[in-house]
């Protein structure tokens, strides 16, 4: 598995000074989290689920989730389950290319239900999605984790999902994250990625967002994003990668405001009516959160339409710029403060070498841009392939 393996390779040449590198095979937690990208949710009872999973891995989808929580009505739940077994065994038996694969489970008791029912399928399922993660479960999610692993025989992960009211409430929430931390703490090896529930979050409040909204607009909820990554987030090797909340919308409607895409970076491209078909769906909204979830230390997202999955991988790649500040600022053993190659900002390199690290690691999972190409000529890319 490698990310945009959809690109055509002169296509790749042209927009990659460096090229992403597969990973799919690793079982390095830094490098599959910061790999995750765009993770896609799908209903376990699909009916096609399969078919699905191989055509999205084809389109560039990298990690998936196969959900028998919220998508699936509580009728159908055990029959979702049984899809779920035979869709990762026939994966594994298929060798296919597939995702990076999860299972979001309603309880701790289904993760070993699983485990147990699984074939061959075990090799197809990188971990499990652990939904309402809250100080009273969070052991009973992790150990079942754990368990799970012994069971099949290899390392399991799990990708805890914070959304509980006794997170949102501000009384309860400074105890809630320290107990959740320690938790986590003792289960560093098998957590792969700490991921925020913002739908629940609003929910607690009785809100919806606006598709003009991004989740930094809802203060309550930017408030609980903020404190997560302060208790979770650090860069000191006590924190986690922290994953972006879903972003709900991908049709078209009335706006209230302008769009906030400048049309400059489209016009030089002579792509402003690729600019208009961006904002026709939304996904200027999208763009703008993505921006500002990297701002905040929050790295991939979840997200709901196979429409998202380009403009999250496009936002991910590495610009040139960025790549170089990296490279001067890691090779900076001594300190200092020094002008940055491209002459516009200076790099102070003990102060900016955690961000240098990410940055070299991001590049590896999903390249450095050549000089000169833009995110619209990613996105374009991406979504024209």
């Amino acid at each position: 598995m490698r990310h945009f393996r959809q690109v055509p390779g002169p296509e790749l040449r042209r927009l990659f000074h460096r090229l992403p590198e597969p990973f799919g095979g690793s079982r390095d937690r830094d490098l599959l989290a910061m790999a995750l990208g765009a993770t896609l949710y799908v209903p376990a009872t699909r009916p096609d689920l399969t078919a699905t999973i191989v055509r999205r891995a084809e389109r560039g989808v990298c990690s998936m989730v196969i959900d028998l929580e919220d998508a699936v009505a509580d009728h159908d739940v055990a029959a979702g389950k049984r899809q779920t077994v035979r869709t990762l065994d026939e994966l594994a038996d298929s060798g296919e290319p597939h995702p990076l694969l999860f299972v979001r489970v309603r309880d701790p008791h289904s993760i070993g239900e699983l485990a147990d029912r699984l074939g061959s399928g075990a090799v197809a399922l990188t971990g499990f999605v652990l939904p309402k993660f809250d100080a009273a479960r969070a052991s009973d999610y992790l150990d079942a984790v754990a368990a799970a692993s012994q069971r099949l025989g290899r390392t399991m992960f799990g990708m805890p999902v914070l959304e509980s009211p006794a997170l949102v409430h501000r009384e309860t929430r400074d105890r809630e994250l320290r107990r959740i931390g320690e938790v986590l703490a003792a289960h560093r090896d098998r957590v792969l990625a700490v991921r925020i529930g913002a739908t629940d979050m609003c929910s607690t409040f009785g809100i919806r967002r606006d598709r003009e909204l991004t989740i930094y607009d809802v203060r309550v909820v930017a408030d609980v994003i903020a404190d997560i990554v302060n208790y979770l987030g650090r860069a000191d090797g006590s924190g986690f990668t922290i994953t972006g909340p879903v972003w709900e919308y991908f049709a078209d409607h009335d706006r209230m405001f302008r769009p906030q895409l400048r049309t400059s970076p489209f016009a030089e491209i002579d792509a402003v009516p690729f600019r208009q078909s961006l904002v026709s769906r939304d996904l200027d909204g999208l763009l703008r959160e993505i921006t500002l979830d990297r701002a905040n230390g929050i790295q991939g997202k979840t997200v709901i339409h196979p429409t998202h999955v380009a403009v999250v991988h496009a936002l991910s790649v590495v610009t040139h710029e960025e790549y170089a500040d990296a490279l001067d600022i890691l090779r900076a053993d001594a300190g200092g403060v020094a002008a940055s190659e491209y002459r516009n900002k200076m790099n102070e390199m003990r102060p900016h070498r955690s961000w240098a690290r990410h940055i070299v690691l991001r590049a590896k999972v999903f390249g450095v841009a050549n000089q000169g190409v833009s995110f619209v000529d990613l996105l374009k890319a991406l979504v024209e392939s």
